[in-house]
């Protein structure tokens, strides 16, 4: 008697699991134009940056780490040389929490790490909070290209159809949901 309905409601909770899966937004290099010169380098607000590094980067890294993130009105936080090989900080699976002082921003929205050394690294994700902005992930799970400001700039963008797909999810459940109970 259940069988049936029980089998459709299955197809359904697959079809939205893969949609949800379509939200995954790979990191990009930063626009030409994009620059961290005339950044103010202190400021009157703290950012916690919560970075992991993943398993599968290298042992450890000598290289350069800097970060730049902001808000979509033009307040840009930078710190350069987030990395000391002496503290250990982006060994491999590890992870390491940075006070960040720069302009007060609003909801963050686009990150950018900088990379530049021999060794490599790769980062899987960076969170960030603030005063005025809920907590923001980037999941990166890539290695840095060297010598290149390398992330993701949510700002002001429209949504792309991976974004839309994440909102069509509750739809496909309630829809899945209603044919069972139908049947």
């Amino acid at each position: 008697m259940f069988g049936a309905p029980f089998l459709l409601l299955q197809v359904c909770f697959l079809f939205t699991l893969s949609e949800a899966k379509l939200s995954i937004i790979q990191p990009e290099a930063a626009a030409k134009d994009f620059n961290v010169s005339n950044i103010p380098n202190a400021g009157t607000c703290s950012y916690t940056a919560i970075i992991t590094t993943s398993c599968s980067s290298t042992r450890y890294t000598r290289d350069q780490i800097s970060i730049s993130f902001g808000d979509a009105y033009g307040n840009q936080i930078y710190a350069a040389r987030l990395d000391d090989p002496s503290s250990r900080t982006f060994e491999l699976c590890s992870t390491d929490t940075f006070d960040i002082y720069g302009p007060c921003a609003y909801q963050i929205c686009y990150l950018y790490l900088y990379r530049t050394g021999p060794d490599g690294w790769k980062p899987e994700n960076v969170k960030i909070s603030g005063h005025n902005s809920r907590a923001v992930t980037f999941t990166y799970n890539t290695f840095i290209p060297n010598d290149l400001w390398y992330g993701f700039n949510w700002c002001n963008a429209a949504p792309s159809s991976a974004q839309k797909s994440v909102q069509r999810w509750p739809v496909f459940a309630i829809a899945g949901l209603l044919v069972f109970l139908i049947l």
